[in-house]
């Protein structure tokens, strides 16, 4: 009898569980210790879902099932629903642009209003579409994933819901598609495009640091350099010689052009301003510079100086003040009393190391680090592509999340509202990381499955 009807814990990875509600639970403690205060009646606020905390292990309680039922579910399930699942997400996402369906918060119009005081981030959610999408494209048997065309297609089934994302206000967001180009590498995408990308994001940092017209002069005075040393193997490679000039151009249209608008018109102002201040620039709109008055400047710099990093300064002292073990577990006092903005969202991180200091930090990481390496290690065993890309998906997701969201808390990074996985407060997160894993963990469990 036991072989008609096999468990529900046949195949499926215990370590991988353990893992996800381990790092969940310590999120909640976490929120606990940002909002309880002296003779907050604790059951109370739990039974009437009237705390953070209490919501957030509401939506872990109910993810929770939501997990089993993956784990019931029959895996071929996400390879024949990927690209319908795709396309909902991005009707979802349009759907947001939408009066009297989409709403405006902090500035951001990605969320739909559900009711009861609930709202539903799509962003959140397309994130998880887009991965099962981009599996079952590289996973398919007429996939040459080494040809240009295949990585074009792939590439644009990650861009286009980024694209969107930026259009809602939501550039953090956005950026973590760019982080599916990993399991791409693993896949056969060539290591040039790394170099562009890298090559780009150097450029943008030179463009803050130099006026974009002296970095003009510079890369003018590279190129003909290159041309100079290397005109003897012009006769042998005559396509060196235009090699050279395209990249000059783009170079130049990318620092002249391409990162100013960007700052102008695609960051937000205060996320200009951050990415600014970490390479030690003030702040200022390029028109808004040119049309100002000396007063006007003036002003502008001293309001920008008040509360440009704001978050981030509060964020390093509560940090810096837990030191080498903490103060101990609800002793903390700038995270306890909303010292640090975005205490429970953006910045619990700060909890950790005021708490338990940096022995707390560096355990809270080595969970992560054990989580990531442990689902890398997951998609290298599996047999079948679609599983391998999405494990892949998972791990490079989790690990932008991680990295970019303790970068912001230490101030080495802008703050773009990127949450911490599994223990930032928030139900649209907490669920999309809920059911990435759980998918995972179903697809693994089937890994002695071909599936296409």
């Amino acid at each position: 009898m036991s072989n008609k009807n096999p468990s529900i814990a046949k195949g499926i990875d215990a370590l991988a569980i353990w893992l996800f509600f381990l790092i969940a639970i310590i999120g909640i403690l976490s929120i606990f210790a940002v909002e309880y205060r002296d003779g907050d009646n604790v059951v109370q606020n739990l039974m009437g879902l009237k705390k953070e905390y209490s919501k957030q292990l509401f939506y872990l309680g109910i993810y929770s099932i939501l997990g089993v039922i993956i784990l019931l579910t029959d895996s071929k399930i996400f390879t024949a629903m990927a690209n319908l699942l795709y396309a909902f997400g991005i009707v979802l996402l349009l759907a947001t642009f939408i009066p009297g369906v989409g709403r405006a918060v902090n500035g951001s119009h990605s969320w739909i209003a559900l009711g009861g005081g609930f709202n539903l981030q799509p962003a959140e959610f397309c994130k998880i579409f887009t991965l099962l999408a981009l599996a079952k494209y590289i996973s398919r048997t007429e996939t040459q994933f080494r040809n240009v065309k295949a990585q074009a297609i792939a590439a644009g089934i990650a861009v286009l819901p980024a694209m969107i994302t930026i259009m809602q206000n939501e550039t953090g967001l956005a950026l973590v598609y760019f982080s599916l180009f990993i399991p791409m590498y693993r896949e056969g995408l060539p290591p040039s495009i790394l170099v562009i990308g890298f090559a780009f994001g150097v450029l943008a940092v030179m463009t803050l640091l130099l006026d974009k017209y002296i970095l003009l002069v510079v890369l003018t005075g590279i190129a003909i350099l290159a041309i100079i040393l290397l005109r003897k193997q012009f006769k042998r490679n005559r396509r060196l010689l235009s090699g050279i000039i395209v990249s000059w151009v783009l170079a130049s249209g990318i620092s002249v052009f391409v990162v100013p608008y960007v700052f102008d018109n695609v960051l937000q102002e205060y996320q200009a301003r951050r990415i600014y201040s970490l390479v030690g620039k003030d702040y200022q709109r390029h028109h808004a510079a040119g049309q100002a008055t000396d007063e006007e400047l003036k002003k502008r710099k001293a309001k920008v100086a008040q509360g440009s990093d704001y978050n981030v300064k509060q964020s390093k002292i509560a940090i810096g003040s837990g030191g080498l073990f903490g103060k101990g577990y609800l002793k903390g006092t700038q995270t306890r009393y909303d010292f640090v903005p975005e205490q429970s969202t953006d910045f619990i991180f700060c909890t950790i190391g005021e708490d338990f200091g940096f022995a707390g930090c560096a355990v809270l990481l080595g969970l992560y680090l054990l989580l990531l390496w442990h689902i890398v290690t997951i998609a290298e065993r599996q047999r079948s592509v679609f599983s391998r890309v999405y494990a892949y998906g998972v791990a490079s997701i989790i690990f932008f999340h991680m990295a970019v969201n303790v970068c912001m808390t230490i101030g080495l990074a802008p703050v773009i509202g990127i949450p911490l996985p599994l223990m930032s407060y928030g139900g649209s997160s907490l669920l999309t990381f809920s059911i990435l894993i759980f998918i995972m963990i179903r697809l693994d469990a089937d890994r002695h499955i071909i599936l296409r």
